[in-house]
């Protein structure tokens, strides 16, 4: 079967060899755990997704994906690693938990799908994809008009290298080493312009900042630093 073009194998072969740590909070993948609470908030913040239709692009093994089925909304959930979805289905039907998973690309969900979604969430995604403009022109085409879309990901900058790479991989350890490469991380500018383009309006923006004392996150609003969100609304 061949590759999708804007879908990096290597990276899901590397998901693929985690699938199995997606819900153990004392794990690899415990920060995301940690930082789930802080991100559904943002995107509660800009978004009511109660009886609302909700795509999470690039969804993993389902910790966000599930915490916006628990708030009432109708989810479909997209990733590229068939044994992190198998992981996110089983939890799911643990959890009693209707969530719609599929082994599909955002750009061939937009081309079924385009116009038919209130809420877009894309989060820690598109720095490990060949061409992430592409992945945001097609949550874009994903919204209704009104629809809102959330972005998270990583600043390409000398103080996200030496805290995200270096001290969260290799150092600290609370990331799986090699999770991230310093060149597909995304400058906010990007992030912007990539959006505007794809028709998307800035609404706000937001970081999630780590005490590495206290091992502990919290939301700086307005600041766009190591780890940051963005929330944009489709006009039109």
């Amino acid at each position: 079967m061949n590759q999708p073009s804007n879908v990096d194998s290597q990276e899901v072969s590397k998901f693929d060899r985690v699938a199995q740590l997606w819900w153990d909070p004392a794990g690899k993948m415990g920060m995301l755990h940690v930082i789930n609470p802080l991100r559904s908030q943002f995107t509660f913040d800009h978004a009511d997704v109660n009886g609302k239709r909700v795509v999470d692009v690039g969804c993993g093994g389902g910790i966000l994906t599930e915490t916006l089925a628990q708030a009432g909304a109708d989810v479909v959930g997209i990733d590229q690693s068939e044994l992190t979805l198998e992981v996110a289905k089983q939890h799911a039907a643990k959890s009693g938990l209707t969530i719609d998973y599929r082994i599909q690309t955002v750009e061939e969900l937009a081309e079924k799908e385009a116009g038919t979604y209130d809420v877009v969430t894309c989060l820690e995604m598109i720095e490990h994809v060949p061409d992430p403009a592409a992945i945001i022109a097609a949550c874009a085409r994903l919204l209704k008009p009104g629809g809102h879309a959330i972005f998270s990901t990583i600043n390409r900058s000398f103080k996200a290298w030496l805290f995200a790479i270096i001290g969260g991989e290799y150092v600290m350890r609370i990331l799986p080493r090699g999770t991230h490469q310093y060149e597909k991380l995304v400058r906010p500018t990007e992030l912007r312009s990539w959006s505007e383009a794809a028709g998307l309006t800035w609404l706000r923006s937001a970081s999630l900042m780590f005490n590495p004392l206290t091992k502990k996150f919290r939301v700086a609003h307005g600041k766009e630093d190591v780890n940051y969100m963005m929330s944009f609304i489709k006009k039109s």
